[in-house]
């Protein structure tokens, strides 16, 4: 629940406007003076706060200069009389919200306080994504020294700075929020709000209400004009997760946003102008959605600008070292876990498996493994058993989800890689005893794990 503070001098206006926004949903505090409104907000998270300008011992003019020194992003709204609206728009200039001039309407004090609220979530997002989010979905911190990776990261440079839309495809577990994220913090557009929505998580009447917003008395239970994420994503960017999921009218609408720059609210007649970057991503194939009728041809197209398309990381298992380690290092520090390692038999059942779940499987596999491990060294015991109970023979691992429509070069260098990778792991990486078990001399050795980028093996 949002909370209010309102303070004013008159009891009898504070239980008038107690009543009047505690309708609206709203937890309102009162202060009947400024003094007794600090301390309240000394220990109380409030949204926004309502003063009036005329109170004795201290105005509403110094009471917003104290307010900003605690808090220069929570919005105050100055109530005045006619007489000092020049007072009025002295707070304005040292940073008040707004102004309300008494006697003001209900529905005006309502839309005031609703915008005022809107806005302060959205500064103290933006600045939690800014301060949290930003080095984190930095290129130089995406985990990935694949073939693979590296077209995509350079991809993404080139796109971020633009204002093109994104399509991200890929499986369930790949990264493609990750991906999403990484577009828009290293774009013009990293200030501004990075918004995500879940297209398949949600009814079509609620997508709808989410995606644009509605007018109080839209429908049942709208009991309050709500912004959509178009209108809450602008200056920023829109993360549309599982597009495909979209209803076919839901799809016509955001055909017209990325056309027109503009839409309604559920239930409303003004038109509404935005300035959104859209993402997109689907771990379906839109191309067969298309066919088969579920998704518009025009839409996919205005959506498919760039293609970003992640692989599963069955084929990026050179990948697995570095992401294994970042996951280490991640999940040691939540933890407050000393440095772990990784035995040679628990790296070579990783490098085995499937990871039908992707990233985000081993994500997870990693997070367990340091629960239960109490030594300095994570071993099988310490995965589930569905991974330490599948087939690890060496002609399991070589030739186990090779990636598709590769030329036999490629093929040839891909097995070449990997009978090394598995050498490297039964000789606890021992450079001269890999070399015997492979019949090659150790120089020519290092010089393949040098041209596979294998060195990361070590780390762990």
């Amino acid at each position: 629940m949002e909370n209010i503070l309102v303070v004013d001098d008159e009891k009898n206006f504070l239980i008038v406007l107690k009543a009047v926004l505690e309708e609206e949903g709203y937890q309102v505090l009162t202060a009947q003076d400024a003094f007794f409104a600090l301390e309240i907000l000394s220990h109380t998270d409030v949204d926004t706060v309502l003063t009036d300008m005329k109170m004795p011992q201290m105005d509403g003019i110094l009471l917003l200069e104290k307010i900003k020194q605690i808090n220069p992003d929570l919005p105050v709204i100055i109530m005045t009389a006619y007489g000092t609206v020049e007072k009025a728009v002295e707070a304005m200039k040292k940073g008040a919200f707004d102004y309300v001039l008494k006697p003001f309407s209900n529905e005006e004090l309502k839309i005031n306080v609703r915008k005022a609220i809107d806005m302060y979530h959205l500064l103290r997002e933006n600045r939690r994504l800014n301060q949290a989010l930003y080095q984190r979905y930095h290129f130089e911190n995406l985990v990935g020294k694949s073939k693979p990776m590296q077209r995509i990261f350079d991809l993404i440079r080139k796109v971020a700075n633009t204002k093109t839309t994104v399509l991200i495809t890929g499986e369930t577990g790949t990264g493609k929020e990750l991906v999403a994220k990484a577009i828009h913090y290293n774009s013009g557009r990293k200030n501004g709000p990075f918004i995500s929505v879940n297209c398949g998580a949600l009814a079509e009447s609620l997508l709808d209400s989410e995606l644009f917003g509605h007018e109080k008395g839209s429908f049942t239970g709208a009991v309050a004009l709500r912004k959509g994420r178009f209108e809450l994503a602008d200056k920023g960017t829109l993360f549309l997760d599982e597009v495909s999921e979209m209803s076919p009218a839901l799809q016509v609408k955001l055909l017209r946003v990325l056309q027109e720059k503009e839409f309604e609210r559920v239930g409303g007649t003004n038109t509404i102008k935005t300035d959104v970057r859209i993402i997109t991503a689907s771990n379906k194939d839109l191309k067969e959605e298309i066919e088969a009728g579920r998704f518009r041809e025009d839409l996919y197209y205005r959506l498919n600008v760039v293609h970003v398309h992640l692989p599963p990381l069955r084929e990026r298992t050179t990948d697995i070292p570095l992401l294994v380690a970042h996951f280490l290092k991640k999940y040691t520090k939540e933890m407050g876990k000393g440095k772990l390692k990784v035995t040679p038999e628990t790296l070579n059942i990783l490098y085995n498996y499937s990871w039908p779940g992707n990233v985000r499987e081993l994500e997870n596999v990693i997070e367990r493994a340091v629960v239960l491990c109490s030594e300095e060294e994570i071993k099988p015991e310490h995965l589930p058993e569905h991974l330490r109970e599948q087939d690890t023979s060496v002609h399991a691992e070589i030739f186990r989800h090779l990636p598709p429509n590769l030329k036999l070069p490629e093929i040839l260098e891909e097995i070449e890689a990997r009978f090394i990778k598995h050498a490297l792991v039964q000789n606890n990486f021992v450079q001269a005893k890999a070399a015997r078990t492979l019949g090659i001399t150790k120089s020519l050795l290092q010089y393949k794990i040098k041209r596979y980028k294998l060195l990361s093996l070590k780390d762990l």
